[in-house]
């Protein structure tokens, strides 16, 4: 999309109207100064609406690229372009939960529209005796449950990129992707 030479679009501030009245009936100057207002118009509308570019709900679909460049949302041309400016409009949403299982639960609806559930809590161990040695590290980390809708079908593989993003670094998730809906015993 672009914004630079739009046909047909009048400028609400010609340049013509407001010459000194010496120039008013100089054909030259109104053809000239029309020429002008060509190039200004989209540039005077883009600056009109500017409130508008900077709401990805309503945002021209290249800005919205843009804005998720500015919030650090993931932008995959391969969504569509609703789920897109959604991923953007919930960014900030998203980044205040990342490292938490409400937030890696709500990052996978969003970005997958799949349904995701989070046990074990990847908790850190501790004794209250000083001089005491480390406690064992667990080899089992939070379980992510991944459930498809029976007609969606996901990929392990951008499942597993979005847990990593999102699950604690110091954390060892794991992943199950299980077929069908979650029954009312997983929710």
């Amino acid at each position: 999309m672009t914004r630079a030479a739009v046909p047909g679009l009048p400028s609400r501030y010609p340049i013509g109207g407001q010459l000194p009245a010496l120039y008013a009936d100089d054909d030259f100057a109104q053809r000239f100064t029309s020429g002008l207002d060509t190039v200004l118009a989209p540039v005077f509308a883009t600056l009109d609406n500017l409130p508008a570019y900077f709401d990805p709900r309503i945002a021209p679909s290249d800005f919205v690229v843009w804005l998720a460049s500015w919030v650090g949302a993931e932008d995959d041309p391969r969504w569509p372009l609703a789920l897109r400016r959604e991923a953007v409009a919930r960014a900030v949403e998203l980044h205040r939960w990342r490292g938490t299982a409400r937030g890696l639960v709500e990052a996978l609806r969003l970005t997958l529209g799949v349904h995701a559930e989070v046990t074990g809590d990847g908790g850190a161990a501790w004794s209250s005796s000083p001089g005491a040695d480390l406690p064992p590290a667990s080899a089992d980390g939070p379980l992510v449950r991944v459930r498809q809708d029976g007609n969606a079908n996901v990929d392990p593989a951008r499942v597993h990129a979005i847990v990593r993003a999102m699950c604690p670094v110091h954390t060892n998730c794991r992943v199950e992707i299980l077929p069908g809906p979650p029954t009312d015993e997983g929710r």
